[in-house]
């Protein structure tokens, strides 16, 4: 009976090895196209544009002229890609902290048992689906500086509005605004989830205590939402380092390229000027700052150590 039950345990552990393996033949012939698709399109890239950024190559000529680490530090001395990177870090500051906090204070309000809040949503959320091309080109009117809503509307208060995009003073904060108001309807969305996930009976016992609108936002609310702040700030800073549609549209860097930001710049470096090794070493440079910035965060939220709290 002993070697029976033994020679049956042997055979019950092949088939099930050969069964796992047969799962793992079909796991891998369904995710053969989603990884051929990321070799093409992603890793490929990836690594070329590492390659390439060790080159100057004008795209053209056959020949890449392989100069090393020169491209990374001929930005160390180009004035106008430090303008551009203030620029960005200026805008990424701007468009971050303020998104969040009237998202997070229209996603507090529309938590609450508000008449119309399923109409409201979707019309905060409007801007997360506009076409940005589109909404840029809009927004280019609203801001003529003659004939715009937003000059009319300061003129009837009698105020002398600002040439809002012809103004190297006004024309960032004008592209801010825009970025501020494309991102508040996702922040909103991802605060109201993360909203209505905390239990209804911390607020109950919160009241029991004795603890007021402000107290129960500033020691329930808030820590519980820290984990989605993170990723809400993670999330914003990578989304400004590649701005470029509307600032496009909108100033094409300008005016005296007070609104240059550094995805800007590539764009100029590689598909104007044809610099396209400089060009890939600046792409570099806002992908290491970014894993560095989002690296970062991480750390200073302990790691995801708020999740275990």
């Amino acid at each position: 009976m002993a070697v029976v039950s033994t020679a049956e345990r042997r055979k019950t552990s092949v088939r099930r090895w050969f069964r796992r393996r047969s799962q793992w033949g079909t796991a891998a012939i369904l995710l053969l196209p989603a990884f051929g698709l990321f070799a093409v399109f992603t890793a490929y890239p990836f690594v070329y544009a590492a390659k390439l950024s060790l080159t100057k190559w004008d795209g053209l000529s056959a020949a890449q002229k392989f100069v090393g680490l020169g491209n990374y530090r001929a930005l160390l001395h180009d004035q106008e890609f430090i303008h551009s990177m203030k620029v960005t870090a200026i805008y990424t500051v701007a468009v971050t902290v303020v998104s969040i906090a009237i998202g997070l204070v229209l996603a507090l309000a529309l938590n609450r048992k508000l008449a119309g809040r399923n109409v409201y949503r979707p019309v905060f959320f409007t801007p997360v689906l506009t076409a940005t091309v589109a909404a840029a080109v809009v927004w280019q009117l609203l801001f003529d500086p003659f004939t715009g809503i937003v000059n009319v509307g300061f003129r009837r208060v009698g105020v002398e509005g600002p040439h809002w995009l012809s103004s190297p003073s006004w024309a960032l904060t004008a592209v801010i605004i825009v970025g501020i108001w494309k991102r508040i309807g996702f922040t909103m969305i991802i605060y109201l989830a993360g909203l209505q996930t905390i239990s209804p009976t911390y607020y109950e016992a919160a009241r029991v205590d004795g603890a007021g609108s402000w107290r129960q936002f500033r020691d329930l609310t808030w820590p519980l939402l820290t984990p989605i702040t993170v990723l809400q700030v993670i999330m914003a800073v990578i989304d400004s380092f590649q701005v470029f549609d509307h600032v496009y549209v909108m100033t094409q860097g300008g005016p005296l390229g007070a609104t240059n930001v550094a995805p800007l710049f590539l764009y100029n470096q590689g598909f104007r000027l044809f610099h396209l090794g400089y060009a890939a070493a600046v792409g570099w440079v806002i992908f290491v700052l970014v894993f560095a910035a989002t690296l970062a965060q991480w750390r200073l939220s302990r790691g995801g150590g708020w999740a275990r709290a």
